[in-house]
């Protein structure tokens, strides 16, 4: 949707602490912003302000920020039919297969993003499918509507159709060419992001090759870890040198701060150890791991560890593109293993947190002068209490009452890009 920026934002708001996972309620509050669309004051709106609520009955909170999820699967959200392996061979491969034709990835690029747009979603850690044309056309799309994104093809030479492997070389000159197009694009909104599928797709001169290219161009890298017990098996038997899955990984040079390991359920002390180490990001994302059937990956102990973790939706393993009801089944899993996250850390995750955990926490992410105004107004209902219970009696509604709608509008740099127009002055 192409806007008008907007100059002046009020209403009720939810801003993040900068470090800490917590937020201000701010009951009434004015932003204004500048000609570029970043924030330059916050402050509370005086009695009798003449500036309107900008969307009545709403609470503003940064964009959310998915931390994982795939492009290509956008048309089989949904499709029953795991445990992960059956799943990718049933569902997924088929389907991927199909973006060889940029013709058809083209429409799917526009419907993803859109999607996105619609839960709130500004920024988000993607996999594309193995063809270049495909990646180029989320790019572009994701180009045309402002979003900020890391995005990658997606690397594999084995264990899938002729139509999805491509040779090391070829995914190297495909990816190496994606870099000179789109990294750092739109003063770095977009970046490029090294993407071997995981370990059982990518042979030992593959996995190499990626970190070569990462490390040559200052690349984040993302990837699967330990989301199930065969795939476990299956790749402790690929890599019989390797003295866990998380060392298949370590051995060629890919974890670090800049690396993104979806999953990470099933990890042992040691990894887990090695994990916060290496400062590597977790993108948690239990729907999906609810729907394959793959477990519970303990929130509570990646947090309690130091390492960083954001929320992901895991389209289209995860059957949702809301970043609330992932949160919310975030809940539902610390309470599974018996170790319960609150509501307010698990918002601050979905969006402060996930935006500092993939590197952007000194431009995006913030409700506060300097930042870009990448802001999402949620309805909610009114409060009638005060202080902390009020705090808390929003967010349990944000994220806790699946009958909500999507967002009533989606801001991206001080632009309407998805939902109702903004009452003016």
């Amino acid at each position: 949707m192409s806007a008008l920026p907007l100059r002046v934002l009020r209403g009720r708001l939810l801003q993040p602490h900068a470090t800490e996972p917590r937020f201000t309620l701010w009951p009434d509050a004015l932003l204004h912003l500048d000609d570029a669309g970043r924030i330059t004051s916050v402050v509370a709106a005086p009695p009798g302000c003449p500036t309107p609520e900008t969307w009545p009955g709403a609470v503003l909170v940064p964009g959310f920020v998915d931390a994982h999820l795939h492009f290509p699967q956008t048309r089989i959200l949904g499709s029953a039919s795991g445990p992960l392996l059956p799943w990718l061979q049933t569902s997924v491969f088929p389907e991927e297969s199909r973006f060889a034709d940029r013709a058809y990835a083209e429409p799917v690029a526009a419907t993803f993003c859109e999607r996105m747009l619609r839960q709130g979603t500004t920024m988000a850690a993607i996999y594309s499918s193995s063809h270049p044309g495909a990646t180029d056309a989320l790019f572009a799309e994701l180009d045309r509507r402002g979003m900020r994104a890391l995005a990658g093809l997606t690397w594999m030479n084995r264990g899938a159709p002729d139509a999805l492997v491509r040779d090391t070389a070829d995914a190297l000159a495909a990816t190496e060419a994606l870099v000179e197009r789109w990294h750092n694009h739109d003063g770095g909104r977009l970046r490029v992001c090294v993407t071997p599928r995981f370990a059982l797709s990518c042979d030992e001169p593959m996995l190499r090759a990626a970190a070569g290219l990462a490390e040559r161009h200052g690349l984040w890298i993302q990837t699967h870890l330990s989301e199930n017990p065969d795939e476990l098996a299956f790749t402790a038997q690929a890599f019989p040198g390797a003295r866990d899955y998380l060392d298949v990984y370590e051995s060629f040079g890919l974890v670090n701060e800049r690396t993104i390991l979806a999953h990470c359920i099933h990890l042992s002390d040691e990894e887990w150890g090695r994990l916060a180490a290496r400062r590597a990001v977790i993108a948690h994302c239990p729907d999906s791991n609810f729907f394959l059937g793959s477990g519970c990956m303990p929130l509570a102990r990646a947090l309690a560890e130091g390492v960083p973790v954001a929320l992901g939706t895991d389209v289209g393993a995860g059957r949702t593109f809301s970043l609330r009801r992932v949160a919310a089944s975030a809940y539902d899993a610390s309470l599974v293993v018996g170790a319960p996250v609150s509501p307010e850390v698990l918002l601050w995750l979905a969006t402060r947190g996930g935006a500092v955990a993939l590197g952007l926490g000194d431009q995006a992410g913030c409700v506060a002068p300097g930042y870009a105004a990448d802001l999402v107004a949620l309805e909610a209902p009114p409060s009638g209490t005060t202080g902390g219970a009020a705090l808390s009696t929003l967010i349990d509604a944000l994220l806790f009452q699946h009958d909500a709608g999507p967002a009533l509008a989606t801001v991206i740099q001080g632009r309407v890009r998805w939902g109702a127009s903004p009452t003016r002055s």
